[in-house]
């Protein structure tokens, strides 16, 4: 729970960032779109040149008046002691930090005894790339995103202000949550997912030629997530070793439940283990957070040459059904992709019918 509220405050800067980084320089930009003065250290030259380039911030002077935020955006294996740094050398500073995982660190920083805690926030962006480093970075990145706010029971009201107020200058939406309750929440929703998705891809690197000319979306979708930095990914799970080894075991048993079942043809308990995977599908909130809405499925083939697409998207807006998701599946064999067009399920005929009259190849 956060403190008693208090007297609004306002992130005016300066903002500390520790590490220009995706996240880093991504806030950086998004700040400096604000109009809010931004300061960056880095022990990369490289790193901190790009992000400073790219107009994300300047260079942390060695004189100049105290910053009213610190941002910690470092590597989780350092995050620690970095915080630990930056509640030293600030002393009149809230300290926040982009970190997956939030027990850890406090514990870190309660274990140094640290009379400045008060002034500490954890936070955790929801945002993110496969690709790493500044160049990767944009000022749209957090837009729209969840950004957990993490206080924990000495955190200071003015504190959890002002780092809500850094989620809202980025365009982000707050989730206040407590850092276990963090943990747990990122564990199943991001942690797991990521191993999972690992395991199967690994599944892949020494396939036949052959089995992969059969690659589908199906196969793209499940494994994107496995290509983001082994390294950075394996600080992040040993991070949060704990709530990922119980959900590890939960899968665990019931993998050896859907080999009995594949192994001994049990349909029955096939089925039930399948049905349980559609149930999970329909729990994630739907578009803008709200609830799962009906939705089919209109497949068009479009040839695979400039121009195609624009005019696919031009003839579905003239029929005048909006476009709730879409998919592209690239045909090996031929110069064509396979749009999914994801629709309201009582638009899909119309869509669908329309599209024939316009001489596209389409189906459900």
């Amino acid at each position: 729970m956060a403190p008693p509220m208090s007297e609004p405050v306002s992130l005016e800067g300066p903002v500390l960032i520790v590490g220009a980084g995706l996240l880093g320089t991504s806030i950086g930009l998004a700040l400096r779109r604000r109009g809010v003065a931004v300061w960056f250290r880095d022990v990369s030259t490289e790193n901190l040149r790009t992000a400073l380039g790219l107009g994300a911030g300047q260079l942390s002077p060695d004189i100049a008046p105290p910053p009213q935020l610190v941002v910690v955006a470092v590597p989780p294996n350092v995050i620690g002691e970095t915080l630990r740094w930056a509640l030293t050398h600030h002393p009149k500073a809230v300290v926040t930090d982009v970190g997956s995982i939030k027990t850890g660190p406090l514990e870190q920083l309660r274990a140094y005894g640290l009379a400045g805690l008060s002034r500490y926030v954890g936070g955790h962006p929801m945002a993110g790339s496969e690709r790493s480093g500044p160049l990767a970075a944009s000022a749209a990145m957090f837009d729209g995103r969840p950004w957990a706010v993490t206080p924990h029971q000495d955190s200071g009201r003015e504190a959890v202000d002002l780092v809500l107020e850094l989620v809202a200058a980025v365009g982000a939406t707050a989730v206040q949550l407590s850092p276990d309750e963090h943990d747990r929440a990122v564990a199943r929703t991001s942690h797991l997912p990521h191993l999972l998705a690992s395991l199967v891809a690994g599944r892949l690197a020494e396939a036949p030629p052959g089995h992969l000319a059969l690659s589908g979306q199906g196969v793209r979708d499940v494994t994107r997530v496995a290509a983001g930095d082994p390294e950075l990914w394996q600080q992040i799970v040993s991070g949060n070793a704990p709530a990922v080894v119980h959900l590890l075991g939960e899968v665990r048993d019931q993998l050896d439940a859907l080999i009995v079942a594949v192994s001994k043809g049990q349909q029955a308990e096939l089925t039930q283990i399948l049905a349980q995977g559609v149930a999970g599908t329909r729990a994630i909130p739907g578009k803008h957070g709200g609830p799962v809405r009906a939705t089919a499925s209109v497949f068009v083939s479009v040839p695979d040459r400039a121009g195609e697409l624009a005019r696919l998207f031009a003839d579905a807006g003239s029929s005048g059904v909006n476009i709730e998701d879409v998919r592209i599946d690239h045909d090996p064999g031929r110069p064509t992709g396979l749009v999914e067009l994801v629709v309201a399920d009582d638009s899909s005929e119309h869509l669908l019918s329309s599209r024939e009259s316009r001489g596209w190849v389409t189906h459900r």
